[in-house]
């Protein structure tokens, strides 16, 4: 998925899943919205507060801050088959707001891998938001119900995140 891609219609989520080796999935999602990037980006950054605008994340706190890497603890849940799942992971982010570009990877959590980067930028026609995520579940997770679930997430989580955007820009 290329994120400069003009072709996209606005307010149209992109998303893309390429499957990789030992149960390995990259998952990238994009949306294109009339909104400035600085909306996006103090959403993104609001890291205390994630939990109340992103669908199934639980809890997001910072733990430290030093420069422009940040440390996070987050717990995700999930309802399926009837069965509650949560997954907890921390995190080092990597803020790079002059490329709009917030880097993340799991520092210890209940995933193999969980690392990636939210994409914020503008061309002539909108704004777009990219999430692009690598995932790798510990052995005995079931992947597919994983894929399933992240799909399905991703697409939500940037909507998450869009509304809240939307909701800062209409306040005086």
């Amino acid at each position: 998925m290329v994120a400069s891609e003009a072709s996209c219609a606005l307010d149209t989520i992109q998303q893309e899943m390429e499957r990789l080796p030992q149960g390995t999935r990259r998952l990238a999602v994009q949306l294109r919205l009339d909104l400035a990037p600085e909306w996006i980006w103090s959403v993104l950054t609001d890291y205390d507060h994630l939990d109340r605008f992103i669908p199934n994340l639980a809890s997001s706190r910072q733990l430290w801050r030093r420069g422009n890497l940040v440390a996070l603890e987050q717990v995700g849940t999930q309802q399926f088959c009837g069965l509650r799942f949560s997954a907890r992971v921390q995190l080092e982010l990597n803020e790079e707001p002059e490329q709009g570009r917030l880097a993340f990877r799991m520092l210890e959590g209940d995933f193999r891998c969980f690392q990636g980067v939210w994409q914020v930028g503008a061309d002539d026609t909108s704004t777009w938001l990219l999430y692009d995520l690598t995932v790798q579940g510990k052995p005995g997770m079931p992947i597919g119900l994983i894929e399933q679930r992240l799909k399905e997430d991703l697409a939500s989580n940037l909507r998450g995140v869009q509304r809240e955007a939307q909701r800062r820009s209409q306040q005086p």
